[in-house]
């Protein structure tokens, strides 16, 4: 992987995690149990949007395969799910949760495949689409 497309997955796995953490927060201080939907509606709307952005990105920018964009893609959504699998770690060791301390340290490696895995498909899918609405809208050179 090139340092440029590392770093790429490495930011947007970060602004994942970011995302779940901190729309997590504010859903769980919401005043209703409406109120802590729509927080994580907005958070599944704008890690949806970042995703789309990033296949995008690859198709039109970087030009690598569509399966190398849907590498990328996947790997920075799994890499976003092993931060929230520490954080869930991490709380349920703070808070002195300890009962279900076997099936969060699975957590580290169930949810990043869990979650790399659709976003390989969903990705690849986009990438294929993507390519078709281009190439529709492209001049094919006949006259």
């Amino acid at each position: 992987m090139k340092v440029a497309v590392a770093r790429t997955v490495r930011f947007l796995g970060i602004l994942y995690f970011i995302i779940g953490v901190g729309f997590g927060a504010v859903a769980g201080r919401a005043a209703s149990s409406e109120g802590r939907v729509a927080w994580r509606w907005a958070a599944w709307v704008l890690s949806a949007a970042i995703f789309g952005a990033h296949i995008i990105f690859e198709r039109v920018r970087a030009r690598g395969s569509r399966r190398i964009t849907a590498l990328h893609a996947s790997s920075a959504a799994a890499l976003g799910a092993f931060g929230l699998a520490i954080a869930a770690n991490v709380h349920a060791y703070a808070v002195g949760a300890r009962e279900h301390a076997f099936a969060l340290a699975l957590s580290l490696a169930i949810w990043p495949i869990m979650t790399a895995l659709p976003a390989f498909v969903a990705a690849l899918v986009a990438a294929i689409f993507f390519d078709r609405v281009l190439r529709r809208g492209a001049p094919s050179g006949r006259k």
